[in-house]
């Protein structure tokens, strides 16, 4: 489904919390994060927040982050695009060390959606459905949601290890000479470019940092966090690049007959293994404690704070 050469997955500051996704009057809609085509959510035709108004167009909107800019696009009920624009984002990089900013990624896609909608002639009521797609890059929050720095620079707007960061090959080789039964379900080995090997290397070079963080995120999870302030985990993200073993949350699914539940595929006994037992601490707290599968929808929709416009 990816691969570690620039794949993606579909699936701060209080300047960031007042800026807002969709340019009009604030409204509910559905949203997903997602990973390949994953947790964008239609819309629900039982529920008003998602339903419009005789006449009214449904408008889905798709937003794309990759490693040098912000896209968004929307579409008519058709699939037919209605209108795009993209957006720049910020990028740091020092040898191997390559790092972004949530913050300037939340901007970038705030001023990508407004264009858009300005561009496709849509207002905010009309959007009635929305789901992310981002590289699979590691976001570090705290527990207010503020960025975190995974940098050497200390500079706390660098919360971001970019995918193809490979400051953490040391790591991986450690982590793969363990030959943990995970890694059968990864093609047999770890990438530097796959989270448990990053994670590590925070834990043994920013302690600081390490002790801040109070979620580690996949980049479109985190986005749908952002959006939503719902912490669901996508079950594409968290196979593809955390060793999360789908095929055990799967088993569990069909016994149980739900899509909506807890993580159950997080071997601890690797992530006490290669030294990040912590990580298990509080149900996986901090990597995901809900794991859903593509076409979950999030939360109750946007939240205030994602969807208003500004005063």
């Amino acid at each position: 489904m990816m691969s570690s050469s620039g794949s993606r997955t579909w699936s701060s500051s209080s300047l960031s919390d007042t800026t807002p996704l969709l340019p009009l009057s604030f409204s509910y809609q559905r949203v997903g994060s997602a990973a390949s085509i994953e947790m964008s959510s239609a819309p629900d035709s039982s529920s008003s927040a998602s339903a419009a108004a005789p006449g009214e167009r449904h408008v889905f909107l798709g937003v794309d982050v990759g490693t040098g800019s912000a896209r968004a696009g929307l579409f008519d009920e058709k699939g037919r695009l209605l209108g795009s624009a993209s957006s720049p984002i910020q990028i740091w990089k020092d040898k191997d060390c390559i790092e972004q900013s949530s913050t300037d990624i939340w901007h970038s896609i705030c001023s990508a959606v407004k264009s858009a909608c300005s561009l496709a002639n849509v207002e905010a009521k009309e959007v009635v459905g929305l789901g992310f797609a981002a590289t699979c890059s590691l976001v570090a929050v705290d527990s207010d949601g503020s960025p975190v720095s995974v940098s050497w620079s200390g500079d706390a707007r660098r919360n971001i290890i970019v995918w193809m960061d490979h400051r953490a090959v040391d790591q991986a080789e450690r982590i793969n000479s363990r030959n943990s039964p995970v890694l059968q379900y990864c093609g047999g080995s770890v990438s530097p470019e796959m989270q448990a090997p990053k994670l590590l290397w925070v834990k043994e070079n920013l302690q600081e940092s390490w002790s801040m963080v109070f979620r580690w995120m996949d980049l479109s999870d985190w986005l749908a966090y952002r959006a939503t302030g719902d912490d669901t985990r996508s079950l594409c993200t968290t196979v593809c690049k955390w060793t999360y073993l789908g095929h055990a949350h799967m088993q569990l699914v069909n016994e149980k007959d739900s899509r909506n539940m807890e993580a159950c595929g997080w071997d601890d006994d690797f992530w006490e293994e290669i030294g990040l037992g912590d990580l298990v601490e509080g149900n996986h707290a901090k990597i995901g404690r809900s794991v859903a599968f593509p076409g979950h929808p999030l939360g109750s929709g946007l939240t205030p704070a994602a969807a208003k416009a500004r005063n």
